[in-house]
């Protein structure tokens, strides 16, 4: 069957303000040093889906600095298929939407879905795993997803726990699904690394484009009669307004809740090619090296007595003193300074802002 790609690119990145904006979200931005997350993405599965296959779907908000990072980056932005949003209505309805377009125009084939600002460092290894997802959706049906298998006790993921018994599944490929958990305290995490029985839920899914339909319609309903009606207007005059007319009124679940949680018919192929969402601060350690005193600094910085901290920063002279396990971040309207472990609650100043009505720094 026809592999198709969609990359959800809507997000906001909260957890990696103060650079990270609405409208210059996560996904658009050079961490790495060699491209911007979304370009690395695309270049990432070129070798498993041709670009003329691959559906990107934004918020039309950022859909203007999308186009022109993409466009410096391959010049390809005609062969790619951008779906834009005119809300953000989270997961579940974006793969919804690119599920329905793909059948309006090509029919059925086998969909791999992939967040647009993670961090692989073995690409050949990715390819490998993703071919034996695509493999097995194609051939069982099953909903397919990515688990990592976890290096530390991560706060910041959810976790996949495994089926006992199930793993001479495809020859040892697969393995059934338990339970999807939510991102635990500490010490759960921990218990969850030492029992090995639980992976890393990377967000990264393979399926039928029919089979996901087939799961909307069962789990999510009242979702699908909407997508579906919208999707009688896919290609004709009236598109763009429809969609704005429908779009706003859908849903906000994610995928994992909608769907997943709910199915009896998920199997994870692990994964271990160097794997991070790079989704706050302290997860940096995953693109850059530390230096003797365990720092990651991408600043101009002078520090004394300064450990085991991210110091990061464009334009400005940042001084450090005694600094242990912290975070400093600089950018032209704003400073950034917290613990490492409080990386996860960045997310809190951004909606602390939005209540405060500060759109400025948004």
């Amino acid at each position: 069957m026809k592999r198709f790609a969609v990359i959800m690119a809507g997000g906001g990145g909260t957890r990696f303000w103060p650079i990270s904006r609405q409208k210059t979200p996560k996904q658009l931005l050079n961490l790495s040093g060699e491209d911007a997350l979304i370009n690395e993405t695309i270049d990432r599965i070129s070798s498993i889906v041709e670009r003329e296959d691959m559906y990107i779907v934004t918020n039309e908000k950022q859909g203007k600095l999308l186009v022109d990072t993409i466009e410096g980056f391959c010049h390809c932005t005609d062969a790619l298929n951008i779906l834009y949003e005119p809300a953000a209505r989270n997961t579940a309805a974006a793969i919804g939407y690119a599920a329905f377009a793909i059948k309006k125009k090509h029919g059925d084939g086998i969909m791999c879905v992939f967040p647009s600002d993670h961090y692989i460092k073995d690409g050949v290894g990715f390819k490998s795993t993703l071919e034996r997802a695509a493999d097995i959706a194609q051939s069982s049906g099953h909903l397919v997803t990515i688990g990592i298998k976890p290096t530390f006790p991560s706060t910041g993921y959810g976790y996949i726990k495994l089926l006992k018994d199930t793993a001479h599944l495809y020859a040892g490929s697969a393995y059934g699904v338990e339970e999807f958990v939510e991102k635990p305290e500490f010490e759960t995490a921990r218990a969850y690394v030492e029992s090995g029985e639980y992976l890393w839920n990377s967000g990264m899914f393979v399926w039928k484009v029919s089979k996901i339909l087939e799961d909307f319609k069962r789990f999510l309903p009242k979702l699908y009669k909407r997508l579906e009606e919208l999707s009688a207007y896919m290609g004709s005059k009236q598109e763009d307004e429809k969609l704005h007319e429908i779009y706003p009124s859908l849903i906000s679940t994610s995928i994992d809740y909608g769907v997943m949680e709910r199915s009896d018919d998920v199997v994870v192929v692990p994964g271990d090619f160097g794997w991070n969402d790079v989704g706050s601060w302290d997860a940096l350690g995953a693109i850059f090296d530390t230096d003797e005193k365990g720092n990651i600094i991408r600043a101009d910085n002078v520090g004394i007595d300064t450990r085991n901290s991210i110091i990061y920063g464009n334009s400005r002279l940042i001084a450090t003193i005694g600094l242990d396990s912290m975070i400093v971040v600089e950018t032209e309207d704003s400073i950034l300074v917290c613990p490492k472990e409080k990386a996860q609650d960045v997310k809190q100043i951004v909606e602390h802002l939005k209540r405060q009505g500060r759109e400025e720094y948004l």
